[in-house]
């Protein structure tokens, strides 16, 4: 690329380094991107004591549902869910399965998987019980993409961005630089891959989120699926809009490049202003297609986010694109006029501008903490991207100067020896196509030493090879990028999950401690009564009994009950086995869900003297 002056590249580079410090600047909302599971119904290893009529799933955002994102398996490993998951009241961030009627107590298994909004699969599973824990036999493999798959799913992504990127920048260069039948080729190439990419991708995309092998992508059913979802949608237009894009190559490469003497002037602007509209409403569509489908669908403000993805892949398509096409041109040897080599130069400063703009946003929205730039996969690959569009910017700086030194030339003459066929003179046509093949070297070398006669143009192509090879690297980044979850989504779900690691843990035993007076002699003292974990499943329960001086003491009789009020379960008992003098004890002690219990103790001192008592405590 050669878009920077001297004094327009320190400038760059600040831009850049803004970019950096918001990435690591302070976030805002949640801006989850591949869905998380947020909650259960019933609860991740609770106890309920009937069994519930579904099973009910939150995530962090919208998910996508099939026929198999349920599936709920007894302790045999039986299925007992019934009918289709589906989204509870319409909110697509949530997934249910009813269940059949009469199933037994014990401990059941939930395998779930489905599609996030960002077009990523996730997958899970959990247990709950009913009654009472059991052992369970069930058996859960929850999908995993398929090896081979995956890698030819990311090979399909790499060669949509590529096949974007030729196919929009070689049209932006022909259109306002320079064309040529080099440049065709780059474009055209751009539109063939992008399209097999693309029905490659939709092919593929059923077993890649199923987690089923490569033989399944000719599943008309996975299909047929993949179609009715958003990201399949996204496909679809993307082959939709690629037909009129072969109009547009056609008239581009064809009627509007050939000087045609019947026609005006004016003829030429009409149709080159309708070129120009009509490329820009494929392009913008094109690029929607990424935008509308991948994590600038979900989360944070993704109002602004897709229009945001939009104007950054169509100036990433624009930058690079436009330095293949110049390449290319530049390999062939060419003729290009410095006028339209400073051309490209404005379009590719104003593409970065335009990159650093957007990427300042994206970063804020995907990162949102120095923590999450350095702590996460996504966080380290969009340093490296920085670093990679840092050496862009600084072999851009070379590639300026190489500019500056163009001059416009002629085309080289034909050589001498090929100016003149030479007669056949009755030669046999193997010697004359020889002949032919020797004038058409000699042509070529001649061409081939002019070129490299011009010292600018060798120095300008060099400094361009290095930027492109450089950019194909950038794109690979970027590839990656897009199907890793992003930093700040990350990090909230790890401190999520260390705050559910450690509650129990800060929260400990809950303990409660219970005055009492029967009113008889020495009726008065205290019970304290120790839960532990205080969590939903086994707990052991522990009383102590002393009196007003803090000693302990014995009591004919203790009882102690649990009861959930809002919930109307209970009173829960469990016998209390006594371990010594004024300390009681039962193990195994079953509360089958989270919330505040209310604690009912009954002291008997003697045979005429009883009280009842009622705490609360809080079970996690």
């Amino acid at each position: 690329m050669k878009t920077l002056t001297t004094g327009r590249l320190p400038a760059l580079l600040g831009m850049l380094l803004a970019a950096l410090l918001c990435a690591a600047g302070p976030g805002a909302a949640t801006a989850s991107a591949h869905a998380a599971l947020t909650s259960t119904d019933p609860a991740d290893g609770s106890v309920v004591p009937t069994a519930p009529r579904q099973v009910q799933l939150t995530f962090s955002e919208g998910v996508l549902l099939n026929g198999d994102s349920l599936r709920v398996l007894d302790p045999q490993g039986a299925r007992v869910d019934e009918g289709k998951p589906s989204h509870v009241g319409g909110r697509s961030g949530t997934a249910a399965v009813g269940l059949r009627a009469g199933i037994g107590n014990g401990t059941y298994t939930v395998a779930w998987q489905a599609v996030s909004a960002d077009s990523h699969p996730v997958a899970g599973a959990f247990t709950f019980s009913i009654g009472a824990p059991s052992k369970t036999t069930a058996k859960v493999a929850t999908a995993k993409i398929d090896p081979t798959v995956d890698t030819l799913y990311g090979v399909g992504r790499y060669a949509a961005y590529a096949g974007f990127v030729l196919l929009v920048g070689g049209c932006v260069f022909a259109g306002v630089c320079r064309t040529s039948r080099a440049v065709q080729r780059v474009a055209v190439g751009g539109w063939i891959a992008l399209f097999a990419s693309t029905a490659a991708l939709i092919l593929l995309r059923g077993a890649y989120t199923t987690g089923k092998g490569p033989g399944s992508v000719v599943d008309l059913s996975l299909i047929s699926d993949v179609l009715a979802t958003k990201p399949g949608a996204a496909l679809l237009s993307r082959l939709l809009l690629l037909s009129a894009a072969a109009v547009f190559l056609a008239v581009l490469f064809g009627s509007y490049t050939r000087e045609d003497d019947d026609r005006t002037a004016g003829e030429r602007r009409d149709v080159a202003y309708g070129l120009a509209i009509g490329g820009a409403v494929v392009a913008i569509g094109l690029a929607a297609t990424w935008a509308m489908a991948e994590h600038a669908s979900a989360g944070l403000q993704s109002w602004l986010a897709m229009p945001v993805d939009v104007l950054h892949l169509l100036g990433v398509a624009a930058w690079l694109g436009g330095l293949a096409a110049l390449l290319a041109t530049l390999w062939t040897g060419e003729a290009i006029p410095r006028a339209a080599v400073r051309r490209f130069s404005r379009i590719a400063f104003t593409s970065v501008c335009v990159l650093v703009a957007t990427g300042l946003y994206q970063s804020w929205r995907q990162v949102g903490s120095w923590g999450a730039l350095t702590g996460t996969e996504y966080g380290r690959l969009l340093l490296i991207k920085v670093g990679l569009v840092t050496v862009l910017v600084g072999i851009a700086y070379f590639s300026r100067r190489w500019t500056q030194r163009l001059t416009d030339r002629t085309e080289p003459k034909k050589p001498k020896a090929a100016a003149k066929a030479p007669r056949n003179n009755g030669a046999s046509p193997e010697r004359a196509a020889q002949l032919a093949r020797q004038q058409a070297a000699l042509t070529k070398a001649a061409g081939q030493r002019h070129r490299d006669a011009d010292e600018g143009r060798s120095g300008l192509r060099r400094s361009v090879l290095a930027e492109t090879a450089v950019a194909a690297v950038l794109l690979t980044v970027t590839t990656l990028l897009t199907g890793t979850q992003p930093g700040r989504s990350e990090t909230e779900q790890k401190e999520a999950g260390a705050a559910g690691a450690t509650s129990p843990a800060t929260a400990g035993p809950a303990e409660v401690k219970i005055p009492y007076d029967t009113g008889g002699t020495n009726g008065r003292g205290t019970a304290t009564v120790r839960l532990d974990p205080a969590r939903s499943g086994n707990n052991t329960l522990d009383v102590t009994v002393t009196d007003p001086t803090g000693r302990a003491v014995e009591v004919p009789e203790l009882d102690v009950s649990f009861t959930e009020t809002q919930q109307k379960i209970g009173p829960l008992r469990t016998a209390l086995k006594h371990i010594a003098p004024g300390r009681w004890e039962a193990t195994g002690f079953q509360l089958p869900m989270a919330g505040a219990w209310q604690l009912t103790l009954t002291v008997r001192t003697s045979d005429i003297d009883q009280v009842t008592e009622i705490g609360n405590v809080k079970i996690n």
